[in-house]
């Protein structure tokens, strides 16, 4: 139980449905400051208060429990150590994989509980083998399954999603008005929990050290400085303090971050489209394709507001060697029908079939859909 209204809900819902329900609370951080003033952020103790508020409205016992130690190594630290490496993550999806869905699910079920439920918008069905699938949400505008893209079979099989069939997010506001929560017209959680004002330059710039580094074209060419690579990711416009405008008159974008030199690469937007993109930690929801070495027509998002594009997908050997072996690497090689754009190494892909959420994967490398005569820029990686 976060605090929000969803989560309350949901815990009601399930009361309904006949199971016994305890409510939990995950205490995700320690630092002061984060007691939260308006909609910014969740799980912090003003969050607690009003999800202890719903459980006893419910009727359920409430408990907090203390996950903040492993929030820090597995989310918060990892954040910190991808923005280092020149990528984008995404703090959500590791806080479902490794909070959420791993180190409570554990607790869990060592208590002897049978399955989480979360306030997420999303349905689980069942195939005819009795096996379980994640699927979007009936409300695709509310739909959440892109950040449950992560969640493997067993997860699947200890997990419930209560809202996943519901019309809209007004008539979970409705219900809960109805059933007296004070959370009804509470307004949603927004931004990264552990960056309570939002400025997440400025929180990176005083935990990875900024280091002023060059600013380049395509073609090598210095256009500038800049004071931490870190602070920058793909597709960004703003703020790159370039002094000397493009040939062209346009904009310029960054397309490429690389922390070993500490440079930033920026060119035009086209640059942007991306043909192919990777990743070798991937896994599935649910059972695995059968043959997933064949290509197979999909569905890829890489957002989790962004519109699903038609693509096509199949696990590959990756690295060689010279007598033509591979090296026993394999990644998700994913190739959308029409180019995506801004796609930054770091952030998740997430496969579908139609509404079935197949699987994801966090992408290591892209390919542009525009060539460039520098081949060093070629590829962003």
């Amino acid at each position: 139980m976060s605090g929000g209204v969803d989560s309350a809900v949901a815990a009601a819902r399930a009361v309904e449905a006949g199971h016994e329900v305890v409510g939990v609370h995950l205490a995700l951080s320690r630092m002061p400051g984060t007691l939260r003033t308006g909609s910014r952020g969740c799980c912090t103790v003003e969050d607690s208060m009003d999800a202890q508020r719903a459980a006893n409205i419910i009727g359920i016992p409430y408990y907090v429990w203390d996950f903040s130690e492993r929030f820090k190594l597995d989310v918060v630290d990892d954040f910190i150590a991808e923005y280092a490496a020149g990528r984008t993550p995404n703090p959500c999806m590791r806080c479902n994989e490794r909070i959420k869905f791993a180190a409570l699910l554990e607790k869990a079920i060592d208590l002897g509980f049978d399955a989480v439920a979360t306030g997420h918008y999303a349905t689980i069905l069942t195939d005819a083998d009795g096996n379980r699938e994640l699927h979007r949400a009936s409300a695709w505008a509310k739909d959440q399954s892109y950040v449950l893209g992560v969640l493997t079979q067993d997860q699947l099989a200890h997990s419930m999603f209560p809202l996943g069939a519901t019309p809209s997010k007004a008539e979970v506001r409705a219900e809960a008005a109805e059933r007296g929560f004070s959370v009804a017209t509470k307004p949603d959680s927004y931004d990264i929990c552990f960056i309570p004002d939002g400025d997440t330059r400025g929180w990176l710039a005083e935990r990875v050290p900024p280091a002023t580094g060059d600013i380049l074209d395509r073609d090598g060419n210095t256009l500038g400085l800049h004071e931490g690579a870190a602070a920058f990711t793909v597709g960004q416009r703003k703020g790159l303090q370039i002094g000397t405008p493009a040939a062209d008159g346009k904009p310029r974008f960054v397309l490429e971050v690389r922390p070993i030199t500490n440079t930033v690469i920026v060119g035009p937007k086209e640059a942007l489209a991306i043909k192919e993109i990777a990743g070798t930690k991937y896994t599935w929801c649910g059972v695995a394709p059968e043959h997933p070495e064949i290509a197979f027509d999909c569905d890829v998002q890489i957002r989790a507001h962004a519109d699903p594009v038609p693509a096509v997908a199949r696990l590959v050997p990756t690295g060689s060697t010279t007598d033509g072996s591979t090296t026993g690497g394999v990644e998700l090689r994913i190739l959308p029908v029409e180019p995506l754009t801004g796609v930054a190494p770091g952030q998740t892909a997430v496969v579908y079939l139609g509404t079935r959420v197949l699987g994801q994967c966090t992408i290591d490398r892209t390919v542009s859909a525009v060539p460039v005569a520098d081949s060093a820029v070629a590829a962003h990686a």
